[in-house]
């Protein structure tokens, strides 16, 4: 005979996880989705496989006076582990519905205690960010629990890989958890990031905007550059966390994750007609991208920033690659300050997770202008050359057309580590256009001359037979072959194939002092 008090033990145990479970009840979770939002547990079982997410911290309990029996269900973050396609990764969700899912010392020290053990493993890092802030009943004990989120955060950087899905506020302080993680990714409409809202800057400086036009997805994908995604819904945000994570290596100590191509690697000669050769003409560098790749699948990431230059992941031959390409429609495809930044960050990323990266190059120069001036596009462009330089996984550059002055040498060029440099019959090379060139040279000579739109065509012919094309470059070395634009695709798995064995020994120091 027993007393029943195994069974009584166990029921309570039920009765008390059901309501930890509930988050904020039925009433808060109703409002969470009238709002447009899913809850923190959904979100979660939307990103992991079926029955394979392991619950942390499920217990944690608040110790603040001034909330003393108001219960808070898990602290109003959800963490733990599962799987993503098979793979472990680590997630934590702040829940909207538990105090709006404010941050207090508990559950700040969750979220580091997660953040610790997927560094210790070697496990990517996803954070749904739907929160108020800080809690303002714990004081310095929540700025002290974000300050060690932000310190972790730093720590996991470029160790493993981390994204961050804003799908609510994510105001103040807060903020910059996601602006210290790898990846961003925003919910149009529902989600907002912001470091002082509508209200305070009205009051601060006068100025009036809406709470969408400050913060939204749109202002932070397109202008702000801070989200490298902007998705239409929750759901759909959740499918490009997982495809992210599909190119990406669990920690900088693996390679990315190469599928097995069994597929024929054909020249493709249509790809032979998709460039001008004039080249005023604009072209659509998406257009070369998706014929070099394997099965057309580019990864995009922020295509709505910075335009006139091109970043995101692919496959070559079932290898990952990381894409970088001027895009020609926009500002002609030359490099401003955001699109330097852009590159230079990419770049970067691609670096710590050993991902090898393709460079597309036609390039008429840095982005000539009093505001680029002003704005500081020496530091800014530097910021290519020397993420460029410092990297030291393969590097492989095709020149399609223009490459002039330093915009060339920006974009990879042997001098800045490029192992492989391959140029189509169309590319030009030089220190900066024929036709600018040709009015410094001969300046006077135009002056004098009886038709001087003749003479200038005459001397741009010339300077074009004799400077800007690829076959100078490629008889002093600075470029490996000449190539029909059909076999980029072929030659680029060959050689990239090769180059996945490279070893770069630099010297030693904690780090290169980057002109940020």
């Amino acid at each position: 005979m027993t007393d029943g008090r195994p069974a009584r033990a166990r029921d309570e145990v039920e009765r008390r996880r059901a309501l930890l479970l509930a988050g904020g009840g039925e009433d808060a979770v109703r409002r969470q989705h009238d709002r447009g939002k899913l809850t923190a547990r959904e979100r979660l079982d939307l990103l992991f496989d079926p029955d394979s997410f392991v619950e942390l911290g499920l217990w944690a309990r608040h110790r603040v006076p001034e909330l003393a029996g108001r219960e808070l269900p898990a602290e109003g973050v959800v963490t733990g582990k599962g799987e993503v396609g098979g793979h472990p990764v680590f997630a934590f969700s702040q829940d909207f519905t538990v105090a709006g899912g404010t941050i207090g010392e508990r559950g700040a020290a969750k979220i580091v205690e997660l953040l610790s053990i997927a560094l210790k493993c070697g496990i990517p890092v996803v954070g749904f960010n739907d929160s108020g802030g800080a809690r303002i009943q714990e004081g310095v004990e929540s700025l002290s629990g974000y300050g060690k989120i932000f310190y972790h955060n730093t720590l996991l950087s470029g160790v493993v890989p981390q994204i961050s899905v804003i799908a609510g506020p994510c105001a103040g302080g807060a903020a910059y958890s996601p602006a210290l993680t790898d990846f961003v990714i925003m919910v149009e409409e529902t989600s907002h990031m912001t470091i002082a809202g509508p209200e305070v800057i009205r009051a601060a400086t006068g100025e009036v905007i809406d709470e969408e036009s400050l913060g939204g997805a749109r202002t932070h994908a397109e202008i702000a550059g801070n989200a490298h995604l902007a998705c239409p819904s929750e759901e759909d945000a959740i499918d490009q966390v997982k495809r992210l994570l599909s190119f990406l290596p669990p920690n900088n100590l693996q390679a990315p994750p190469d599928v097995p191509f069994s597929g024929a690697i054909e020249d493709d000669d249509e790809l032979d007609e998709v460039v001008p050769e004039d080249p005023r003409r604009p072209y659509d560098v998406r257009d070369v991208i998706t014929r070099i790749v394997d099965d057309r699948d580019f990864f995009e990431l922020q295509p709505g920033f910075a335009a006139n230059l091109i970043t995101g992941f692919a496959r070559l031959g079932g290898m990952v690659v990381g894409v970088v390409a001027n895009q020609p429609i926009v500002l002609a495809g030359s490099i401003d300050i955001d699109a330097s930044d852009k590159a230079a960050r990419f770049v970067r990323t691609c670096n710590v997770y050993n991902i090898p990266v393709v460079t597309l190059v036609d390039v008429p120069g840095f982005l000539p202008g009093v505001a680029q001036e002003h704005g500081g596009i020496i530091r800014h462009g530097a910021k290519m050359l020397f993420s460029y330089s410092a990297a030291t996984v393969p590097k492989l550059t095709v020149i399609l057309r223009k490459a002039y002055g330093g915009a060339y040498l920006a974009m990879c060029s042997k001098d800045l580590g490029a192992e492989t440099v391959l140029a189509w019959p169309t590319a030009e090379i030089a220190v900066m256009g024929p036709e600018g060139a040709v009015r410094v040279l001969h300046r006077k000579e135009i002056e004098g001359a009886d038709d001087p739109a003749k003479f200038v065509e005459e001397k741009v012919r010339e300077y074009r037979e004799r400077h800007a094309n690829p076959y100078r470059a490629a008889e002093a070395l600075h470029i490996d072959d000449i190539i029909r634009p059909a076999w980029t695709r072929r030659l680029l798995i060959e050689r990239l194939g090769i180059l996945r064995a490279k070893r770069d020994l630099r010297p030693q120091k904690k780090h290169g002092n980057i002109p940020l």
